[in-house]
């Protein structure tokens, strides 16, 4: 009875494992799993492994012998293969022949992971492992594996020194005028760079259509006759933000077109948040980090206006900044937060200000004494960790604030001397530096880049860039290389043909271009569509084509003959002209004979002509009678010698 009653319960069992089974997908459900001698297991290993390394040794010394001879290794490493198959067969044999006594009471599949392998048994002196590599003797590989960890640790130390990174090997110039660069820009891919400056030009280079000469694809002047304070690519590319010396900032696209232009406040109204736009000349200016559509000026109407691209007739939101007094105050430079909440503006005195973005009533930080009264704050830039807040003052100082405790600076340097209001700071791709630029006077030292560590703040390189100030300075993350403005018109990019992208690399690579002189001779054609088919014109299909066929007619290959040096020659007048009039007046002006009697000068030809006739008398020398003049008597003499009141009275 027993024995039936454990049938059907296992049967039963059996139903309900397969049922489950086919749901789950796998079975073994109420089997007793296996148990296993690990200490058997991992010596018969330990066995195995010794036996296969002192296989492969022994086959290696075969192949070598081998291949001396000049026979094929391949047959060798097939038995290795083999051999290495009938050992891990081995292996296994052994862990079945070194299970329990459980293991005869159960035929069941095994259940749980593979035992794990105990390196504790392996021994120096025995190879376990994969096969050796060719040419191994004694403890090569050791000191291989030392010399490649050597390798590695001078690798990431220069990866964790970040002054290595600095990419200033190598530098291009371009050459943007005579005047200060006040204004720098790279769109978010580093294909274009633009700058701008006191000379009102805004220059558009491209590093990828520019060759070895580096010159600006175009040129222009957006804002009339005034200075540019800042230019910023929208996070996007696509268009560019100018801001000038006017109270009007404008938006133009990647190739220089109006996009938008920001309206004109009333100057008139004193509350300034009821007026539409700026009514006195920007300072500074930023695009959102976050919105393409959206961004900020400042102005010294003293206060900071957001705008939207798509409507240009009035202001987004106005925030104003105020001295401890209440007062008014003019921010010098603005920017936002690297996520877009906070807005940051520097003022004239020596206050940082930071809003919320949403609300523009009260500072949500607010530091009073952060640089001189009276200094510009000529830039703010907050780092990517968006904590901390870099501000380089007029007062020859640059300071790292941590706005969670906002009344004291973290770090502080001095002796920067800062002549601009737009001199600038910013931090590198990997956060851990922090750049600006000096000022210099004309002709008194070199304007530098200086590069501080963002924990220490110790001044740890320095490039000389110039002999004029640095205004500008740009690191660009993608390219990893140092852009710089400066006060003679230059704007120098610095690279690393290592460790740089793209950029520079790009045009220092292209041979200049030959220039195409134009030929004067060439007709110029005349595009008429609308004549009939025997008046049209053949239409040039290539002007190179065009030019060899003037070359050979020699008509229109005639070289002009060059002015004539010297009295002339062959019919032609010398250099004084070319015209007859000018001939005369040249020889009336030289002729300096005096013909005061003019009498006198005629009677002096008549001898001659009457002795050689040439030009009217050998014509009518037939029909010409000869002159025949009366002889004048005595009387008519006399009557000649009397006196004139005698003839009167006669």
């Amino acid at each position: 009875m027993d024995a039936k009653k454990e049938h059907k319960e296992s049967s039963y069992m059996m139903e309900d494992d397969g049922e489950i089974g086919s749901v789950m997908g796998f079975s073994g459900f109420g089997k007793k799993a296996r148990t296993f001698d690990f200490n058997a297991i991992f010596e018969q290993t330990r066995r195995t492994a010794i036996e296969r390394s002192q296989r492969v040794l022994e086959d290696r010394e075969r192949e070598a012998q081998m291949e001396v001879e000049g026979e094929s290794s391949k047959s060798v490493k097939a038995s290795v293969q083999s051999e290495g198959t009938k050992a891990s067969a081995a292996a296994s044999r052994a862990q079945k022949s070194g299970s329990g006594s459980d293991d005869s009471e159960s035929d069941s599949e095994l259940v749980g992971p593979p035992p794990p392998p105990r390196p504790d048994a392996q021994e120096d002196d025995e190879l376990v492992g994969p096969p050796l590599p060719p040419g191994y003797t004694g403890n090569t590989a050791v000191s291989d594996d030392e010399d490649d960890d050597d390798e590695g640790g001078t690798q990431e130390d220069d990866d964790d020194d970040p002054v290595k990174k600095i990419p200033d090997t190598h530098e291009i110039i371009l050459q943007h005028g005579t005047k200060t660069v006040s204004a720098l820009a790279l769109d978010p891919s580093g294909a274009r760079l633009v700058t701008g400056g006191y000379d009102y030009d805004v220059r558009f280079w491209d590093f990828a259509g520019m060759d070895q000469s580096l010159q600006a694809f175009r040129s222009l002047q957006p804002c009339d006759c005034h200075q540019i304070k800042s230019l910023q690519y929208s996070i996007t590319g696509d268009v560019l933000l100018v801001v000038s010396g006017n109270a009007q900032a404008k938006v133009l696209d990647r190739d220089g077109f109006n996009v938008m232009e920001c309206i004109k406040g009333d100057q008139y109204i004193v509350d300034m948040a009821n007026t539409k736009g700026h009514t006195a000349m920007l300072n500074s200016g930023c695009w959102h980090p976050k919105m393409k559509e959206e961004f900020m000026t400042c102005s010294n109407d003293g206060t900071v206006r957001t705008w939207d691209v798509k409507s240009e007739k009035q202001h987004k939101s106005v925030f104003k900044p105020r001295s401890f007094q209440g007062k008014k105050v003019i921010p010098i430079c603005c920017t936002y937060s690297r996520d877009g909440k906070l807005i940051a503006a520097g003022c004239q005195d020596g206050s940082i200000q930071i809003w919320d973005r949403n609300l523009s009533v009260h500072t949500k930080f607010h530091c009073r004494q952060a640089h001189a009264v009276g200094s510009d704050t000529s830039c703010l830039c907050f780092s990517y960790d968006g904590v901390t807040l870099a501000s380089r003052g007029g007062d020859d100082t640059l300071k790292v604030w941590d706005i969670r405790s906002f009344r004291k600076p973290v770090n502080e340097a001095s002796g920067l001397t800062n002549y601009f209001s737009m001199t600038d700071c910013c931090f590198s791709p990997d956060n851990k530096l922090l750049l600006t630029g000096t000022s210099v006077k004309r002709e008194q030292g070199s304007g530098k880049l200086v590069f501080f560590d963002k924990l220490s703040f110790k001044r740890v390189y320095e490039i000389e860039v110039t002999n004029a100030s640095v205004v500008r300075c740009l690191w660009h993350p993608k390219l990893n290389q140092v852009m710089a403005g400066t006060g003679n018109g230059l704007a120098k990019v610095y690279y690393d043909p290592v460790k740089s992208h793209r950029g520079a690399k790009l045009c220092v690579v292209k041979s200049q271009r030959k220039g195409k002189h134009a030929e004067t001779l060439t007709q110029d054609y005349i595009i008429t569509p609308h004549a009939l088919p025997m008046f049209r014109d053949a239409r040039q299909r290539s002007t190179r084509k065009q030019l060899e066929k003037d070359r050979l007619d020699p008509k229109k290959s005639h070289k002009p003959e060059p002015p004539v040096s010297g009295p002339g020659r062959g019919g032609r007048v010398a250099a004084h002209g070319g015209t007859l009039s000018s001939f005369i007046v040249k020889n009336i002006a030289l002729d300096k004979t005096d013909d005061s009697n003019p009498r006198e000068a005629i009677l002096r030809h008549a001898k001659e002509a009457s002795e050689n006739p040439y030009w009217v008398a050998p014509a009518y020398k037939e029909t010409q009678p000869e002159p025949v003049f009366a002889e004048e008597s005595d009387e008519d003499e006399e009557a000649d010698k009397e006196p004139e009141w005698k003839k009167r009275k006669i």
